[in-house]
Order: C-alpha cells, then sequence, then structure tokens
C-alpha cells in the first residue's frame, strides 16, 4: 500500500503545482484532520472536510502569487512524508517569501485521514516513526 501511498500523493502535489489546489478533495476521509505548523498564528487542528477546504481556502488566498513543490516523497508505513518548497507574495504585505517544510500525509485504507505540517525534518520523520 505504501507505494500506492507515495504516487498518489505525488498525483496530488503534481495537481497543485499547477495550481490545482483541489486535487486532493477525492482522497479525503470525511472525517480527515488537518494539523497546521506548531507555532503558526493558525496552527489548530481542521476536522472534516468543510473545515479543511476553508482553512485551505483562507491560506491560499493571503498569497498574491504563490507555488508549491513537492522535493521528495518518504514512504513510512501508511503515510508519506513529503518536503515541500513553498514561495508566494503576501497578498497585503507585498512580501516575497521562500519557504521549506513537511507534509505528513497518513493514510486508511485509500483515504486520507489526517495531515499534517512541520517546519523541520526531524520532528517530521519523528511523527512519520522514522529517523534521519
Amino acid at each position: 500500500m505504501s507505494e500506492e501511498n507515495v504516487e498518489a500523493v505525488r498525483a496530488i502535489h503534481e495537481r497543485f503545482s499547477e495550481g490545482d489546489f483541489r486535487a486532493s478533495v477525492d482522497l479525503l476521509d470525511r472525517h480527515i484532520v488537518f494539523v497546521g505548523m506548531p507555532d503558526a498564528p493558525d496552527d489548530r487542528a481542521y476536522l472534516g472536510h468543510e473545515a479543511v477546504a476553508k482553512a485551505m481556502r483562507g491560506y491560499f488566498d493571503t498569497w498574491a502569487d504563490f507555488t508549491l513543490k513537492a522535493e521528495e516523497f518518504i514512504p513510512a508505513g501508511e503515510s508519506v512524508l513529503v518536503s515541500v518548497r513553498h514561495q508566494g507574495v503576501a497578498r497585503i504585505s507585498g512580501v516575497p517569501t521562500d519557504e521549506h517544510y513537511f507534509m505528513l500525509w497518513t493514510f486508511r485504507g485509500h483515504k486520507v485521514i489526517r495531515i499534517e505540517a512541520f517546519p523541520e525534518r526531524a520532528p517530521a520523520l519523528e511523527a512519520a516513526g522514522l529517523s534521519d
């Protein structure tokens, strides 16, 4: 299942890189949990399709120009850890950004039940049950 999960997440990120941020909708469990970056202004957890979609729309709306590129896919049992590069220009301030972070996608069967964001590799690997 792990390779199938990697390919599913890879396909989603390919569509994300093309600007299709609804790419993951069909893959998400209706009780999906999204956990934002620790210490971020909005670091709470979101439960369910609607809450996750609203959080994502709010995040994407803060950017006037936005690209998201997956750089590495790491299989971890029923999860996939993705190394992500985010570049954009903040809509309000006009400040450009270039960030690197990690997203852990956890599956149950063929559905994603949890997505969690991490600012650094070590805690992301630990959450995935891996080590550096």
